[in-house]
């Protein structure tokens, strides 16, 4: 069994590493792994041939046991779309063994690495954090979070500046976004303080 060598030592982790899947499995017998990407359009995992991966948190798939490991750099020769899974063969990784060994490791792809999103498009990672203002100039919060809630999505806007945290959720469609500005970072919206 062949696995990478990087470690921790000589992996040089990228500051704007962002996770975008966890390898569930191997596939087939020549070192293949198998992606669950955590975006219905995975193409973070097409665009970059340089896969940041570490051993998630938790006990290791199947065995109770709690994962242990350097950060390593997966070298991707080839990447495709398989159902809803991706998956890809790595280079140094030649058998299902070495493969199975990084079951439950999580993959991060450098930021930089992703695709231009299109004008009206974002990538929720540039979205979160951002203060949400409203029309009238009021402070909304700041974006924690994102919902997917298979329409469209949703903003989980945090304002902590009270004496209990207030949650709101704004749905991310036209009609109550007016402006995101990312360089700003501030997302004005057509939304109340009392909504």
């Amino acid at each position: 069994m062949n696995l990478p060598t990087s470690s921790a030592d000589d992996v040089v982790w990228p500051e704007d590493a962002v996770e975008v899947g966890r390898i569930v499995d191997a596939w087939g017998i020549k070192g293949w792994l198998k992606v669950q990407p955590y975006s219905s359009d995975p193409q973070a995992l097409f665009s970059s041939r340089r896969w940041f991966i570490k051993p998630s948190e938790g006990p290791s798939p199947g065995t109770g046991k709690v994962r242990t490991g350097a950060p390593r750099l997966l070298k991707i020769t080839q990447a495709k779309d398989h159902g809803d899974v991706v998956v890809a063969a790595v280079q140094d990784i030649d058998d299902r063994n070495g493969a199975e060994s990084l079951k439950g490791w999580a993959v991060f792809i450098s930021r930089a690495s992703f695709p231009t999103a299109d004008a009206d498009e974002f990538y929720w990672v540039d979205l979160i954090g951002l203060a949400v203002v409203n029309r009238q100039g009021e402070r909304l919060g700041a974006v924690a979070d994102l919902l997917d809630t298979g329409a469209h999505s949703v903003l989980r806007v945090l304002d902590e500046t009270q004496a209990e945290p207030v949650e709101r959720l704004i749905p991310f469609v036209a009609a109550y976004i007016d402006k995101v500005d990312q360089t700003e970072r501030v997302i004005t919206v057509d939304w109340g303080l009392d909504y």
